[in-house]
């Protein structure tokens, strides 16, 4: 903390030869309805996710934060109640401000994030076995020499994470994106030189066949402690990268954003573009990321001013963008069918002070999941968005969000241990 207090943001921080050709013709054919009969079958599994993975931390920072395993079976009479909880153990178990979560390729692996772990100095990514969800066990912790204040996880097609990291290694300007390979080991911190103004990355969206990677800089982490004079240090900019040189190509700044909190590349898009929102200026942006432009496309001050429109998610065919608005209490849903021209199909109203922030869609579309928490920094920090600690799950049809009534899980009183704020969400 002393370290944290001596540095301020310098700034405010992807026949024979017919007889053959047949053959491989063949093969290739059998291949290919193979590969297509993998693929129906594991959409057909999506549709059987049975265990939702809530990573929380100790409202009274006084117990260790915990990955709650909970029963996530439509069709169980014990649907939304929790299965087990599995602490951390050790030495930095407690008041790491458990952020967001990634679910490997594979979904053994379950990477969790303590965005201020490092006020305490104790390590900030942590690696959950959930192989067999019922047998849910925590692994490994691990410290990134040159980075602090994770915040965002991306699973890579052939295993391992990219994660953002906000801070430098004492919580100001540049942070980095850290990568581990399969087998859980750090191998990179990126890029190599990192720009000198305002990069703190906290969304990241990745597609590998263009060859690209977006992130997003959010804020100066060290101006939102009580220790640092002044007002919150935002950002408003998108960092455009090669992804597989793991460089930065350009950045596309959105100097009124007023926090530029996630980015999320449309799929399929061939164009390549991205939208992004600011958190304080009420917009929704289309990121052009070839030329380095953004957009204005929709107000949020229609459905709410000073909402806090925060973290996205889209559907696989890009035709579907959902959104949460923190501070009014709502999630909504956009048609995006026509990228330059979104849509606003639904609005889903959790409630006063509900605080949606962090949400998921589960493999096969059907359910959207919803934490109702963002970041409380107590007595030590100047940012207080505590909201409700319940959990949601909305059905997504075609023009609308509804919520669904069977499932109720509420962490003021889920736990003996007393009340606990829910962050990150995965399913399987």
């Amino acid at each position: 903390m002393d370290r944290l207090r001596k540095h301020v943001c310098a700034a405010f921080l992807f026949g024979a030869t017919i007889s053959t050709t047949f053959l491989l013709l063949g093969k290739t054919r059998a291949s290919g309805a193979q590969d297509q009969q993998e693929r129906e079958d594991d959409e057909d599994g999506a549709k059987d996710e049975k265990y939702l993975f809530v990573w929380a931390g100790d409202q009274s920072r006084a117990n260790p934060d915990f990955l709650a395993v909970i029963n996530f079976n439509e069709q169980s009479d014990h649907y939304g109640q929790v299965l087990k909880t599995v602490p951390l153990a050790g030495a930095g178990a407690i008041a790491n401000e458990p952020h967001h979560v990634g679910l490997s390729k594979n979904g053994r692996v379950l990477a969790a994030g303590g965005l201020l772990s490092v006020l305490k100095g104790q390590p900030e990514i942590f690696f959950f076995d959930v192989s067999d969800p019922d047998e849910t066990k925590f692994l490994s912790s691990v410290n990134p020499p040159l980075s602090s204040i994770t915040d965002d996880f991306e699973p890579l097609p052939d295993g391992g994470f990219l994660v953002t990291m906000m801070g430098g290694s004492q919580g100001h300007a540049p942070g980095r994106v850290v990568e581990f390979n399969d087998d859980l080991k750090l191998i990179g911190e990126h890029p190599k030189n990192p720009p000198d103004h305002g990069f703190n990355p906290h969304g990241i969206a990745l597609r590998p066949e263009l060859n690209l990677m977006v992130t997003s800089d959010f804020i100066c982490p060290t101006s939102t402690l009580n220790a640092v004079a002044g007002g919150l240090d935002l950002r408003g900019s998108i960092r455009v990268w090669d992804m597989k040189r793991r460089e930065i190509l350009r950045t596309v700044d959105i100097p009124n954003a007023g926090g530029t909190i996630d980015v999320k590349l449309i799929p399929g898009d061939s164009e390549g573009r991205a939208y992004t929102a600011g958190m304080l200026d009420d917009n929704l942006y289309l990121v052009d990321t070839r030329h380095g432009t953004a957009t204005a496309v929709f107000d949020f001050a229609s459905i709410a001013k000073g909402g806090w429109p925060q973290l996205m998610r889209m559907t696989r065919d890009g035709r579907r963008l959902f959104i949460t608005m923190n501070q009014a209490s709502k999630v909504v849903m956009f048609d995006t069918s026509e990228p330059s021209k979104p849509r606003m199909l639904s609005t889903l109203d959790l409630g006063p002070g509900a605080g949606p922030h962090y949400l998921r869609l589960t493999n096969d579309e059907r359910r959207l999941v919803i934490s109702d928490y963002f970041l409380n920094e107590d007595s030590f920090g100047k940012v207080h968005a505590e909201g409700d600690h319940k959990i949601h799950v909305a059905h997504v049809k075609h023009n609308a969000l509804t919520l669904d009534p069977r499932f109720h899980l509420d962490f003021n009183t889920a736990f003996k241990s007393g009340s606990a704020r829910p962050h990150g969400l995965a399913m399987k």
